[in-house]
């Protein structure tokens, strides 16, 4: 035997081979959507049977769908009793609990003994001119961990004395307030004056002026 005709029947073994390798996936391909087909149409009888006229499909069997949809590709056919988009629906409201429950279950920063919560306020109240650095610190000596912030978030809030209002605040540092201004004015013969006003608010008093054409910093100074 020549090497060509063992390479013509190499290659002739190797189609055959791929021939079978695709006529068994697809036997194995039709015989399970066979059996996905007749599982979706049983369990639509069973819905319908165990229902009446209006079937009702519980979470068990909102699962089943929704599984059929990820690992089936003709699952739309075999639906009789609902429309595909309902399906679809199924799936996305179930994959959004399962986030938001897996959301929730995140662990988070511990929540502390309601008795150290209790001596935190305890000590604050005791001791008013400590802040939350000193009774962190006293908390650390008795062998306590717990954070500085941790500390400050449950002190009682004192209440801060109210501060006077604007109105307040003017009235009464009125005699101590003045005005100063800086500006120009054009004259009768068209020159530039640069007028300097210093202006008492209690009285509108005017303390001081000066006018001049040519500002200077030393001017200003004086």
């Amino acid at each position: 035997m020549t090497p060509r005709s063992d390479r013509r029947q190499t290659g002739l073994m190797l189609e055959i081979f791929s021939t079978l390798a695709r006529t068994l996936r697809s036997a194995l391909k039709v015989r399970r959507d066979l059996i996905l087909e007749n599982l979706a149409l049983r369990h639509q009888l069973a819905v319908l049977t165990r229902s009446g006229s209006r079937p009702r499909f519980r979470p068990a069997d909102r699962i089943l769908w929704t599984s059929l949809r990820s690992l089936w590709d003709r699952w739309r056919h075999s639906l009789v009793l609902i429309h595909p988009a309902t399906v679809v629906r199924w799936h996305r409201e179930g994959f959004r609990r399962y986030w938001a429950r897996k959301s929730r279950r995140r662990p988070g920063r511990p929540r502390i003994d309601p008795e150290l919560m209790r001596l935190i306020r305890r000590m604050a109240i005791t001791n008013p001119l400590w802040g939350a650095p000193r009774i962190h610190g006293e908390l650390l000596k008795l062998g306590i961990e717990v954070s500085e912030r941790t500390v400050s978030r449950w002190m009682p809030k004192r209440p801060k004395p109210p501060s006077q209002t604007w109105r307040a605040f003017l009235e009464n540092h009125l005699r101590d307030l003045v005005s100063i201004d800086f500006f120009t004015v054009p004259s009768a013969s068209f020159q530039i004056l640069f007028v300097f006003v210093v202006l008492a608010h209690d009285r509108r008093r005017v303390l001081h002026f000066n006018v001049t054409e040519h500002p200077t910093a030393e001017w200003t100074a004086r």
